[in-house]
């Protein structure tokens, strides 16, 4: 059986409490219930507590919560929630036996991951320090593997945080070893390949030597820039390269479609396979989601993606409750941003500018935004001057001068003939 779950804690031993949304409603009530039960309790008189004895403990937030005595001492006593999961040492004053809601079964779960065996047969310190900065108060995907021999024992299940198996992070890290092959199959996240994994077509370009109308709609660096083409004529060449030419057969715009895309988007799939170069939908700053690929895996605790988003060219690490499996209309429209290297200017040798562009040193950061002021939002035009080995063109303003000459007159920029 699959479901949702919350984890509460996480044991010394690895253990993963977990509490099924489903019962959230049920636990609520309890709880509530319970507070109206011990409200107001006075001082208990003096009490031999026995191991395993069942109470009710006054929690650091004042709440009361069922407990199992678990260990005996002088003046506090080793107390495990039982709908939680944590343990913790609790001065005898905080604690009164009950045999009210004995009958009630516990409503969290301990559980093991399947197949998964921790480094040293034993899980470290510092691997459950990460499984618990990763895990607590989170939601998860349980899928149950095997049930226990007995009752008290731990459920055996896959859980997956984020659409990533917990196994294959925690091996990822050196923590453990996963045996399933399916766990490992995920370790390199983007190794391998899918069969029959759709990707993007590429847009039509116009024929070499003409001009033709252009946004910028990303910079890399001064000379390396992502270039969108009119999106409907990009459309019109594509179905003139498939030999239909029909008016008929234009499809209805990219933002049409992806507008109808976000309006029913609780009803698309979060993404739970992962590989390089994988067509999705990602979600950006401004709430909507948009076309992108996979590019990597940036962080593993907690799982978080480089995509590039291919209709503009820009980059972004997204968690992967921002990943959408795309729907397949959306792969009818060739990605819209181009990568295309400028023409006719280099990096200036006498530039001073200390401060560099960190992933391009050649560059001053003076540079980058001289271009970015004279690309954005303005009226460009561009003519190819080479395909291969890199598609480069020639950047023109709406003023059908060469852009990067501004970058010439202020230094930032030299002449490369």
């Amino acid at each position: 059986k699959n479901f949702k779950a919350v984890v509460s804690f996480v044991g010394r031993d690895g253990t993963i409490y977990i509490i099924p949304k489903s019962f959230e409603i049920e636990l609520r009530k309890m709880m509530t219930e319970i507070q109206s039960s011990f409200k107001g309790l006075g001082l208990l008189e003096p009490y031999h507590w026995k191991k395993g004895e069942a109470c009710v403990v006054r929690g650091s937030d004042t709440m009361w919560y069922r407990g199992r005595v678990v260990g005996l001492g002088s003046s506090t006593f080793q107390v495990q929630y039982i709908d939680l999961g944590y343990l913790e040492r609790i001065p005898q004053c905080h604690l009164y036996p009950t045999t009210l809601y004995t009958g009630t079964p516990s409503f969290c779960i301990p559980c093991q991951l399947y197949k998964t065996v921790p480094t040293g047969n034993f899980w470290q310190q510092d691997a459950v320090d990460c499984l618990q900065e990763l895990l607590t108060n989170e939601e998860v995907e349980i899928h149950v593997q095997e049930l226990p021999d007995n009752p008290w024992g731990k459920l055996s299940i896959k859980l997956y945080y984020g659409g990533i198996s917990l196994s294959s992070i925690m091996a990822y890290q050196k923590y453990c070893f996963a045996e399933d092959r399916e766990d490992n199959a995920d370790l390199g996240l983007l190794e391998g390949d899918i069969p029959g994994l759709p990707s993007y077509m590429l847009p039509s370009l116009p024929i070499t030597g003409d001009t033709f109308p252009v946004r910028v709609t990303h910079l890399v660096s001064p000379n390396e820039v992502y270039i969108c083409l009119d999106p409907r004529q990009s459309l019109l060449n594509q179905s003139a390269a498939e030999g239909d030419v029909s008016s008929d057969s234009v499809l209805e715009s990219l933002d049409g479609a992806l507008e109808r895309c976000n309006n029913n988007v609780d009803t698309v799939p979060f993404l739970t396979r992962f590989q390089r170069d994988m067509p999705c939908l990602a979600q950006y700053q401004d709430g909507l989601w948009y076309r992108a690929k996979l590019l990597s895996i940036e962080k593993y605790a907690p799982p978080e993606i480089l995509v590039q988003f291919v209709d503009f060219g820009s980059y972004s690490v997204v968690p992967t409750n921002r990943l959408r499996v795309i729907p397949l209309y959306l792969l009818e429209y060739p990605a819209q941003a181009v990568r295309a290297v400028l023409a006719g200017f280099k990096p200036a040798v006498c530039d001073e500018n200390m401060q560099r562009i960190p992933y391009s040193q050649e560059w001053s950061m003076e540079a980058l935004w001289a271009m970015m002021e004279c690309v954005e939002g303005k009226q460009l035009s561009a003519s190819i001057r080479a395909l291969s080995p890199q598609f480069t063109i020639s950047l023109y303003g709406d003023d059908k001068n060469l852009v990067h000459m501004k970058l010439i007159e202020m230094g930032l920029a030299d002449l490369d003939e």
